[in-house]
């Protein structure tokens, strides 16, 4: 073979050595749980047969929908994983970028972490091609997310549920050292807005850039949610692009019942171009903590975090857009008269936007906190949280959130027009942080 001719080649493949390396321990393991049609399809879907490897992805995955997903064996995601892998290569191969890439983000969502390494992989060099595909149509003009001239007061307001930005606001404080961070907020669990902290991320512009979000991660797969809530009888979720997802935040419907949402995922995990553009605050290690968990949400106006607490302490950095948040310290819990089911025990049966009287009596006297987020804003908290999306269909919420360690307390939260914001999360201790 020339030179040339190998060079060619890896244009159009992309390598899977942990998969080369493991593959036939994962077969017999698969083999050793029943699985010898699958075996016998990936075998074929090895040497390039595309019918034998939609088949056995399909096999996995209805082993991955065959219980409750903790029930799941993690040879089978793990099984997923490789029939991505020989899909997705074989889309590579003739080019099919969009569905190979969509391929690679379904064994990153749904596969195990055997093969994690070849799907990072292989999605950089799938990602890379794509985007050199569409720099030749690249448009000049930059189309945001959001533009500050709509932001209007006077429409938030309204949308706000009862006696909003009226008792006590969360405080706020320009380039809080970890000093004095640890001393007068972490130490007490107080929550804090934490300004001028994030001034310095690229995320700053680049995520309020529709063209920049749709050429670096437009053909990514990501799960949505789709309703008001998840506490909502018709909220679901979906698995769409992040091209059809700003499409629907575009489209200005996003006052409809059922808001499209991108929710607690680990969305850095996945798209590492992203990760790029953020960086960890210092104070996600006050304490001696640790990050647990790092989890972008993203959506418009009309989407809800209902009133619920968090295991962990958080830290929420507001990116693009703003959000009104309102706290309820942990004592009050009770009085919130959070849900019994397993399930949802973390979360308030309180409508903010239409408290039923008669059955949540004591609400209204409750005292809480509250603030309205803006960009660049970051807030650290562990109280119980409400946080609520309102306003006119073209507020967007992109945020990072960031867990810090385990409280007992109540959160609400809604982005007024689309956002971004991003989560952490880490072992430490329990308040409330807002980075700005």
């Amino acid at each position: 073979m020339s030179s040339s001719t190998a060079f060619t080649e890896s244009l159009d493949h992309f390598e899977t050595p942990t998969l080369d390396l493991e593959g036939p321990t994962l077969l017999q393991a698969i083999t050793e749980h029943g699985g010898y049609a699958y075996v016998s399809m990936a075998t074929l879907a090895a040497a390039g047969d595309s019918r034998a490897a939609e088949a056995a992805r399909e096999m996995a995955w209805e082993q991955l929908h065959s219980g409750p997903w903790h029930s799941v064996l993690p040879v089978w995601r793990d099984a997923y994983s490789m029939a991505c892998l020989h899909v997705a290569r074989l889309h590579f191969s003739k080019g099919e970028l969009s569905e190979s890439l969509r391929v690679l983000d379904m064994g990153l969502i749904m596969g195990g972490m055997l093969l994690r390494k070849d799907l990072d992989s292989a999605v950089d060099k799938v990602s890379a091609k794509a985007r050199d595909a569409a720099a030749v149509s690249e448009q000049l003009a930059k189309r945001k997310l959001v533009r500050q001239d709509e932001l209007r007061d006077a429409e938030v307001l309204q949308s706000l549920p009862f006696k909003s930005l009226s008792l006590k606001f969360v405080g706020r404080r320009p380039a809080l050292s970890l000093e004095g961070f640890l001393r007068e907020y972490f130490l007490s669990g107080s929550p804090v807005i934490i300004s001028d902290s994030m001034a310095h991320w690229p995320a700053r512009t680049k995520w309020n850039d529709m063209d920049y979000l749709r050429r670096v991660a437009g053909d990514r797969t990501v799960p949505v949610e789709v309703g008001k809530n998840y506490l909502c009888p018709e909220w679901k979720q979906e698995l769409i692009t992040f091209s059809q997802f700003l499409a629907r935040i575009e489209a200005n419907d996003c006052s409809s019942a059922a808001p499209t949402y991108l929710a607690q995922h680990p969305l850095f995990d996945q798209i590492s171009e992203l990760r790029n553009d953020i960086c960890i605050p210092d104070y996600c290690f006050s304490g001696g903590g640790e990050l647990r968990s790092l989890n972008a949400w993203f959506g418009p106006a009309g989407t809800v975090t209902p009133l619920h607490h968090d295991p962990h302490h958080n830290i929420l950095a507001q990116v693009v857009g703003r959000k009104y948040i309102r706290l309820y310290h942990a004592s009050l819990s009770e009085e919130l008269y959070p849900y019994t089911e397993t399930m949802l025990k973390n979360s308030s049966q309180v409508d903010l936007d239409n408290i039923d009287e008669i059955r949540f009596p004591k609400v209204h006297d409750l005292e809480f906190e509250d603030c309205i987020l803006e960009e660049g804003g970051g807030l650290s908290t562990s109280w119980m949280l409400d946080m609520k999306g309102s306003g006119s269909t073209d507020y967007i919420r992109l945020s990072v959130m960031i867990y810090i360690a385990d409280v007992i307390s109540f959160l609400f939260c809604t982005p007024l027009k689309s956002s971004f914001y991003i989560q952490f999360e880490s072992w430490a201790t329990s308040l409330p942080v807002f980075l700005l």
